[in-house]
Formats: C-alpha cells, structure tokens, sequence
C-alpha cells in the first residue's frame, strides 16, 4: 500500500486514476517497533540496508524522507539510517490508542521508488494513573438506605493496555463499600455503595481515600480524597438543656423583668436544627398577658402587672419547634414562684354607722363596727388600729378578728361640739410598713339639756310717753343651745297673781318673736314706771322654760303747757294788779309771775320773757325766777299805770308756753301805805300758812325717801341680779313748787322707788293745789 493510497479520496472517480498510476511505482513496505522515551539520535533501523540498496547511490538519487505531520519525529542520515529526532511520548503521538503506529514514506527518484515505513511505538509504563481533582465531595441525605450507590469520578492513565488503570481500592470504613463498573475501552468506574445508613448527628462528614492502580511492574498508582457530607434529616426533636425550671419572681416586677431563660437543642443542622421558643397551646389568655417569651432567645419576660394577692404560683408550658419542613418539638413546663411584697396597704370598711349619737348617751356606747384587711400575707398582712387625735372615741377590738368597735369613752355636749371627725389609721407590720386612713363621721343628737336663756336679765326698756295703743313697743330674745323642737321657743306673760293684774292687763307679748305690744297709751305723768315676767318655753320634750323680769320706764314728753300759778287765772287768762308807790326806787319789786309745768326734766324748766310793756325803761324780769322789778325810779312824766304781759315757756323740742298780764299801778305813797298794810297782813297769813305747808311737805318727801333707799338696798342684797338706778331730781323753787325728774339712757330705777317717789309728788301736788 504506498503513498497513493493514503491520500486518494474515497470517491470512486478517483480510484481508477490512483490505481493506474501505481503500476508504474515500485512500492515497498518496512515495519520497525521501538519503546517510547528513547533518546533523541537513538536508531530506529537501517533503512537503506533493509532494502538492499547500496549506501553509494543514496545520496545521488535523492534519498529522503517526505515531509509529513510527523516527520519531524525521525530523520535519515547520509548512509540511510533512521535515527529519533526527539524524544518521543506515546500517548503524546497516539493518544491512548490501543497500538501507536507512525508511518513515514521514503523516497528515491531516478527512477522513483517509494518506500514505506511503519514504526509502531511501544508503551512504556511511564504514568500514574490520576483523578481529576485531588478531592471530591459528595453530598448525601442521612435518609439514604443501605444498597444505594453513588458513581465517582475514574482515574485517567494516559499508558495504555496493561499499563492504564486496572483496578481501585477503597480506604477502610463502616459505611462505605466499593464496587468496580467496567466498560470495556472506556475503562473501569469506581461505584461507591452506601453498606451501613448515615448519621448525621454521629458523623457530620466522613473522608475516604479511592486509590487507581495501573497494571506495570511495579504498579503504579494515583489517589484522590472523598469527602463525604451527611445531609441533614429533620430526624431530632429540640431538647431542652435543663429537666425542670423554676424561679422565684418578686410581684410587682417591672413591665419587661426577665424571668427565666429557657434553652434548647436540636441535634440537626440548618433549619432543622434553628430552634424557635413559644408558650404551649395550653397557655390561656390571662398567662399571655402576663409573660411574653423571646422566640429566638427563649427568654421568658414580665408583660403585665405580677399580684402576689391574686396568683402566688404560675406554671407556663414552653414549646421549643426546630423549622424542618416538617417541625419537630418539645415542651418543658415552667414553674414561676411569686415573691409577697408589702404592696398593699390596709384597707378599712365601716360595716356599720350609727347616723347621730345622743349626747347623753353613756361611756361605752358604740358608735360604728369597722373591718380591716390586708391582701398581703404573713407579716405583711398583720394590722394594728388605732384613733388619732383628741377625740371622745376609742377602739375596742371584738371577738372576729380585724374586728373593731367604736364606742364613746367620756360623756359628750353637742352644745360644746356637735360634730365629730374620727379618723382612723390602719397599719401593716410589712417592711417597710404601710397604712391607711379613714374619717368617719359622727353626729351628736341634741337632747333638750338647755333652758332657754334671755339676752339680758333684766331686760330694761324705756317707752316714751303718748305711744300708739297696739303698736309694737320693744322686742325680748331668748336663745336655747340646743337645736330643732329643743330650740324652738315660745313666749309669755305670766298673768297669775294681784300684783301683774294692774300691769299685764294692757300688755300683749307675740309668742313666736316676743315682741311686747300695749294696748293702751301711756301717761308720764300717771305712770313713770312698771314691772312685769316673760317666761321663754323651748318645745322639746319635757319641755324647759326660763323667766326674765322686765323693767319699763315711761320716758316724759313735752305734752303739758306751763300753768300760771300768780296771777291767778279766770276765764282762761291770768291777770292781776298790782300797785306801787310812785317814789320806789330802782330795783324795786313790784311782784312775781309764778307758774307750773306738769311735765319733768327738762320739759319742766320754764323761762319768763317780757312779751309786752310799756315802758322798757321802767321794768325788768328775771327770766328764770319771774321776779319783776323796777329799772329806774319814776319821774312826774311817767305814767300812772303799766301793763305788762309776761310769756312763760318751757324748754321742750316742741315748747309749749302761756302768758299773763300785769297790770302796774302807781298811787301816792299815802295810799300805798294803806294799801301795802293790807297786803303785808293777808301776805303774813298767807306766808305763814304756805311755809307750814312746805315744811311738812318737804319732811314726808324726805321720810319717803330715805325709806324708799333702805328698801333698794334690801332688795339689792335678796337678788342676784344687780339692778342699779340713777336718780336725777332737780328742785327748782321760785315761788312755785316745781320738781323736775329727769331719766336718762343708762338709768335704772327699782319699782318701789318709783311708786314711792310718785306717791311723794302726787302729795306734793296736792300741796301746791293747797297753797294756791
């Protein structure tokens, strides 16, 4: 087979031109075998030799190799030898083919001859078989079931036949055994066979070694490591790290107190083994609201308000899930212990209350029942009790415990107090220790204890003369200290006995205000003075009555006009005459103007004036005596009569005032002798007669009231009461007897004075009448 065959297409149009043109070529074939690795310049034979030719002739025809893709591999040399050019590797030249030959054509021209020569390269155990990488990882499931087979990767030898891989060895483990698949050409591929199942949590990876053999001599041989990483099966529950939990948690704790941190386990891996914390679905509502759990700590925190009163002891299951796809859990139960603080004060609670207590009601009477209680425990909860202040209360504890009686422990006035604020204070023996207060209030009832009593006592009022009949004239006030029908009060005048018929007869007293009215007019000059008895009664059962004396001094109004005593009035004037001698001289008393005035004090002072003369040069009057008297001695020229018209006046607001006329004559002194002898004789008789009269009458005047003062006194030492009485008597006598009595604001006079006194100037007017 030479060059042609080679290189001829495989179309047949072709085939016919080939096989023509090898008909004129002698063609001839050389087959040398050599090992691979030799040297550069080794021989691979004797080409020139093998053919027969004759090294002489080789050089002239052209002896040569044509060029080729591998000829580079070989050379000829000058005598037709075939040496290597460089060092040749079989599996670089053949590529793993079962038997590597390299065929070269050799030409000689002249005349052409074609010579093939086929060298066939021998393997050479020259390499080690090799993985393609020097670790692999394989990844399976702890699920996986025993007889389940993972291919690996074979080995590459680049040898061939004997020399490429033969065989694969496992290192020695439990779980793992190696099985060989042949392929004929294609090589042998180690199987891996699961023999015994994984366990993750035993062993997270397991390493082994695989080991390809060649089939030289001596072997050789390439490794490569194989790791082995268990995959996770959700296969374990989470385990709690502790069998049982329990703490003691003070109440009260503060919103977000960590109470307890419970940890679990989960022996798988990745989300399978994450574990997550939650409250078991037994918890209600009322522990959620209480305790909170961290779902990814496991820390159990206060959410709400802890009462140790309330709950002392809470037991909370914890779930502990992992999250495989199908989650696995747990549960743990937590028992949470809660701590007594003293957190809670006393409380008091008045079970019962009377709502007013009598005043006279004993020592001992109970007043209100109180409970207290305290919702802490042990010495937290222990109370003691007891009253603050001052006040008329005390406890006493009762049979029941926490039990306690108010009850009054001295006597009690509502006058003096009528209500009572009780506060009782309640404290606990905790640490530190709490209390509580309570008022309570307590009302004391009247009792009718209190006579009413007058404002004053005597009561002394002064009432002016003339007053309306029926109009009001003064009011009495009474006052009881006790309260309601007990102080309410009624008046009256006691009209029993002689001595209040002649006063109380004209007097009516209003039973609800005590106001005093008369039924009649009153008359100074009749009356001056009177007495009589109110008696206040209060409603109350039995009823209480007190009496006040009351004083009643009429005051004297200017309702009398002043009476002409001399002149002596007649036909309702006052006139006389009187005759002087004409030589009297200056100063001279002609005569006296003498008058009276019914009323007293200062209503009762009279004034004289002149009103009317004649002659103001000739006479004179005093002005508060009524003596007229000449101013000047007559002359010839003056005139022989003079009238003279005298006002008297009184010095009331609202003076009242009468007159009287004077008729002066002036005689001779002849006949004013004679006629003065008369006169002096009937003065004479008359003077004497007027002085007798005023003596006894000033004696039985002063008899009266020397007795009447040894009277007061007596009466002022039987009283308690002080009654005092100013008297003012003013004597002022001018010819007329005239007493003025005057009361003034602030006076007071005992009723026997007063009837004595009046008794004294009745007799006294009598007198004047008399003397007139």
């Amino acid at each position: 087979i030479g060059e042609n065959y080679f290189k001829c297409p495989q179309k047949l149009q072709r085939l016919f031109a080939c096989a023509t043109a090898l008909l004129f070529l002698r063609v001839t074939s050389l087959r040398y075998s050599l090992p691979e690795e030799l040297t550069t310049g080794a021989v691979v034979g004797n080409i020139a030799k093998d053919l027969g030719l004759e090294s002489s002739v080789l050089i002239d025809r052209g002896f040569r190799i044509v060029s080729g893709s591998k000829d580079s591999l070989f050379h000829l040399s000058d005598n037709g030898v075939l040496h290597i050019s460089r060092k040749i590797d079989r599996e670089e030249v053949c590529d793993q083919t079962a038997s590597c030959i390299i065929n070269i054509k050799t030409v000689l021209e002249n005349p052409l001859e074609v010579h093939y020569v086929t060298i066939e390269v021998l393997d050479v155990n020259d390499h080690s078989p090799t993985f393609p990488k020097n670790e692999t990882h394989l990844e399976i499931s702890e699920s996986a079931l025993s007889g389940a087979r993972f291919q690996l990767q074979d080995a590459r030898d680049p040898d061939s036949g004997l020399f490429s891989v033969q065989q694969y060895k496992l290192s020695q483990n439990d779980h793992f055994r190696l099985e060989i698949k042949d392929r004929g050409q294609d090589g042998k591929i180690p199987v891996l066979f699961l023999h015994k199942p994984l366990d993750r949590e035993v062993a997270r990876s397991h390493r082994l070694l695989l080991t390809a053999v060649d089939g030289g001599k001596p072997p050789k041989s390439g490794t490569m490591g194989i790791v082995i990483n268990v995959l996770d099966v959700n296969d374990n529950m989470p385990v709690f790290t502790r069998e049982s939990y329990t703490v003691e948690l003070n109440e009260n704790s503060p919103v977000g107190t960590t109470v307890i941190q419970v940890n679990a386990t989960d022996k798988d891996e990745g989300l399978n083994g994450e574990v997550v914390y939650s409250f078991g679905d037994n918890v209600n509502n009322k522990l959620r609201k209480l305790f909170e759990i961290d779902t990814i700590t496991g820390a159990i925190t206060v959410k709400g308000l802890l009462d140790y009163e309330a709950k002392d002891r809470y037991e909370i299951d914890i779930k502990a899930s992992d999250k495989g796809p199908v989650p696995l859990s747990t549960e743990k139960s937590v028992i949470i212990a809660v701590v007594d603080l003293n957190d809670n004060a006393p409380e008091i609670e008045v079970t019962s209350l009377s709502s007013a207590i009598p005043e006279d009601s004993k020592p001992g009477r109970t007043v209100a029942l109180i409970s207290v209680s305290d919702k802490d425990s042990g010495v937290n909860g222990k109370v003691i009790c007891s009253i603050i202040d001052d006040v008329p209360f005390t406890l006493t504890p009762s049979l029941q415990e926490n039990m306690f009686s108010i009850v009054t422990k001295s006597l009690l006035d509502r006058e003096h107090k009528s209500k009572y604020e009780v506060t009782i204070i309640a404290k606990d023996a905790g640490e530190p220790a709490l209390s509580v207060q309570k008022t309570i209030s307590v009302t004391v009832s009247d009792v009718n204890d209190n006579n009413p009593e007058f404002s004053t006592n005597p009561y002394n009022f002064y009432v002016t003369e003339n007053n309306v009949a029926g109009a009001s004239l003064f009011s009495l006030n009474a006052f009881d200290y006790d309260e309601g029908d007990n102080a309410h009060i009624s008046y009256k005048i006691p009209r029993s006995g002689a001595a209040h018929k002649t006063v109380t007869t004209f007097l009516n007293i209003n039973s609800e205000t005590g106001t005093i009215v008369a039924l009649k007019s009153f008359d100074f000059e009749t009356l001056k003075t009177f007495q009589f008895q109110v008696v206040a009664t209060d409603s109350g059962t039995p009823s209480l009555s007190s009496n006040v004396t009351v004083n009643v001094f009429i005051l004297d109004q200017n309702d009398n006009a002043p009476v002409i005593l001399y002149p002596l009035s007649s036909n309702g004037s006052a006139e006389g005459v009187e005759e002087i001698p004409r030589n009297v001289n200056a100063g001279h008393l002609v005569t006296k103007v003498r008058a009276y005035d019914a009323d007293i004090g200062y209503s009762g002072w009279l004034l004289f004036s002149l009103q009317e003369v004649t002659d103001h040069s000739l006479f004179g009057l005093d002005r508060y005596t009524g003596q007229i008297r000449t101013l000047r001695s007559f002359t010839e020229t003056d005139e022989a009569e003079h009238k003279l018209v005298i006002l008297v006046k009184d010095n009331g607001n609202v003076s009242l005032s009468a007159t009287a006329t004077v008729i002066v004559k002036l005689v001779e002194p002849k006949e004013a002798f004679a006629a003065s002898d008369v006169k002096s004789a009937a003065n004479d008789d008359e003077g004497n007669d007027v002085t007798f009269y005023l003596m006894i009458t000033l004696g039985a005047v002063s008899v009266l009231f020397i007795i009447s003062i040894i009277v007061l006194i007596a009466m002022q030492c039987s009283k308690s009461t002080d009654y005092s009485s100013k008297y003012l008597q003013e004597t002022n006598y001018d010819g007329t007897l005239c007493h003025s009595i005057q009361y003034r604001s602030g006076d007071k006079l005992g009723a026997k004075y007063n009837k004595l006194h009046q008794a004294a100037n009745d007799e006294g007017e009598t007198t004047k009448r008399k003397l007139t």
